[in-house]
């Protein structure tokens, strides 16, 4: 049952297989094996490869199965088109398209699977990428806010030397006029005299000064504050929302170009594997000698092609007897007076009647 099984793979005539030796059936049984398991382990690189895309468990399975089947059917075709000819040459040329379509299905089914089996090793690239991403996106966004925030900062630091500014000359009034009391500078006179008290005045003058403008640049520098913070919230924000867009960043291409990033002999290996277990049928009836389902497909199919041509130059035989036939018979009874007489009648009574529906046209324009 097996064995029936992997010979209707290898896409062979089951009916001249028949005929055939014991080992001539194994053979076309192993082309087909091969072919089964090439089918089998494209539908696992498939799925693995599409449940990287859709995150679904069973529309992976799903698809991948329809590309396993496609897979199948395309070996299938493949192996079952290649015949053994007389001509080495020949055959080379037959299988050369072949065997690039074989080629092309090793990469498509080697790759999903280099993905899985470097899983760990892409993952640690993919966690360096998306670190290198985070702090690239973090950068990118303090760009838009930093002038900004750095701006205000500066703003606050202008209010605040004016407050220190003040501050100062507010402690120099306030040590001249002590000193001017005590006698130790100015007039050196003790005593709170005139001159102390206009000192003393220009000095309350100064702290009233000073204590509107620490009033006013602190609400400005409150202000200012809740500005910085609302911009540093914002950017956070930016941060947070644009993170998950990183996090996520380990779909197909990702892992594909991941991959690309390590060492490429072991993935060359894994595609030299699978280039050998997609051509090895196509090789296989290459180098082997013609066997006997070879000759039997070939009776079979030069016996059709022999009737087929026959009954294709019958069909013109007969064509070119009964034209010559034809030909015989007209040209004997064209000398006939009474087929000429007949032909004479009906052409009188073909002119009459174009003669009354000329007349009738006429009479009905005028």
């Amino acid at each position: 049952m097996l064995k029936q099984f992997f010979i209707i793979c290898s896409g062979a005539d089951t009916d001249i297989l028949k005929k055939c030796s014991i080992g001539e059936q194994n053979k076309y049984a192993g082309i087909g094996a091969t072919v089964f398991f090439t089918a089998v382990m494209a539908t696992i690189a498939a799925s693995y490869a599409l449940y990287t895309v859709f995150d679904t468990l069973y529309s992976a399975i799903f698809f991948g199965l329809i590309w396993g089947l496609l897979i199948f059917n395309l070996d299938r075709y493949i192996v079952s088109t290649i015949k053994k000819r007389d001509n080495v040459i020949d055959e080379i040329i037959q299988a050369s398209p072949r065997i690039l379509l074989a080629v092309i299905i090793a990469i498509v089914i080697s790759k999903p699977l280099e993905l899985k089996i470097f899983e760990k090793e892409i993952n640690q690239v993919l966690l360096e990428q998306k670190n290198d991403l985070t702090l690239a996106n973090q950068n990118q966004i303090a760009q838009q806010f930093t002038p900004k925030i750095t701006g205000l900062e500066n703003d606050i630091v202008v209010l605040q030397s004016e407050i220190d500014s003040k501050e100062a000359e507010v402690n120099t009034l306030y040590d001249t006029y002590i000193s001017e009391a005590e006698g130790t500078a100015g007039t050196q006179l003790l005593g709170k005299g005139p001159v102390y008290k206009e000192k003393r005045e220009k000095h309350d003058a100064a702290l009233a000064e000073l204590q509107q403008l620490k009033t006013d640049n602190k609400a400005k520098i409150t202000t200012i504050e809740s500005e910085i913070a609302e911009l540093q919230t914002t950017q956070k924000a930016n941060v947070a929302s644009s993170q998950p867009v990183i996090d996520n960043f380990d779909g197909l291409m990702a892992r594909v170009n991941a991959l690309s990033e390590l060492p490429w002999l072991p993935s060359f290996f894994i595609f030299l594997l699978f280039l050998a277990i997609e051509t090895s049928p196509i090789f296989a009836k290459l180098l082997s000698p013609k066997g006997e389902f070879d000759f039997r497909l070939q009776d079979q199919e030069t016996t059709v092609k022999t009737w087929t041509m026959q009954k294709v130059n019958e069909r013109k035989l007969l064509l070119k007897t009964d034209n010559d036939v034809n030909n015989k018979v007209y040209n004997d009874i064209a000398d006939e007076e009474e087929v000429i007489n007949y032909k004479h009648k009906k052409a009188r009574e073909l002119m009459q009647l174009q003669a009354d529906a000329f007349f009738k046209n006429q009479k009905g324009a005028l």
